[in-house]
């Protein structure tokens, strides 16, 4: 017996944004299922922000929809959309943005203490993904004591600390060399397959992009794959339809309240 695919987290709907009248995103559309790693890829300018701006509620789209399991997410009171973003979603800046006051597991830890999670557990969470990202001997350290990678791994285990629904990595890796770069996408596929996270890595690196089980690509606020379906997501689509007995050959259609205020 086949298992059901699992339903979406996300999808958006035929998304376009305007800024002074010069479009930025042109009738996007997408899903996102649980553990899935989607890259968004493009060259600069190309729509990638404004459109994990809209995925993650921070920016209403002009027309489209956005669906959080199938809860609309615009229509939403802004009060409830920033809750609903601290609360199941997590966000990465190129650059780190930290609190200078806090050391680097508070600063990690942040979101869950904003929550109101006991002090313990939530140190006991934010260092075991500052472990995971090789900087457990910083957790005692100040940005200002910290290298320029070790800060963004800091604000990769803070998005990481809530262990959120979705993930929404705006080029997290720009700043990074290869080691450094290397080992925050592996944290973040761990992150995805163990947690079942989905992430939405917005990245124009070729290698990042490989690692990701689908792509959409977009070139002046358009898709230009196609809507095109592949890796994993094809192979279980495909599965669903020899297990139904039928053939499919559709395709598939496919930065901050989440960096945290304080």
């Amino acid at each position: 017996m086949v298992a059901p695919p699992e339903p979406d987290v996300l999808r958006a709907r035929a998304l376009h944004v305007s800024y002074a009248g010069s479009p930025a995103l042109t009738g996007v559309s997408l899903d996102l299922r649980p553990g899935e790693i989607l890259a968004v890829a493009g060259p600069r300018g190309a729509g990638k922000t404004t459109l994990l701006r809209c995925l993650s509620g921070q920016l209403a789209p002009d027309e489209g929809e956005v669906f959080f399991e199938d809860l609309p997410l615009h229509p939403l009171p802004a009060a409830d959309r920033e809750r609903l973003r601290h609360d199941r979603f997590g966000w990465i800046d190129p650059r780190p943005r930290l609190v200078d006051e806090l050391t680097a597991w508070e600063n990690a830890a942040l979101p869950l203490l904003l929550g109101g999670a006991p002090r313990k557990a939530a140190k006991t969470a934010a260092l075991a993904w500052l472990e995971r990202l090789d900087i457990a001997d910083c957790a005692k350290r100040r940005p200002a004591e910290l290298l320029q990678a070790e800060r963004q791994r800091v604000t990769v285990a803070r998005a990481l600390s809530t262990a959120p629904a979705v993930l929404f990595a705006d080029e997290p890796t720009a700043s990074l060399h290869r080691a450094d770069r290397d080992l925050v996408l592996r944290t973040l596929t761990t992150a995805a397959r163990s947690h079942g996270i989905a992430v939405v890595l917005a990245t124009h690196d070729g290698e990042a992009v490989a690692g990701a089980d689908r792509t959409i690509t977009l070139l002046d606020g358009r898709r230009t794959d196609a809507h095109r379906e592949d890796g994993p997501r094809a192979t279980r689509s495909a599965e669903d339809s020899r297990a139904a007995g039928a053939a499919d050959d559709t395709d598939t259609e496919g930065q901050d309240a989440c960096s945290l205020s304080v």
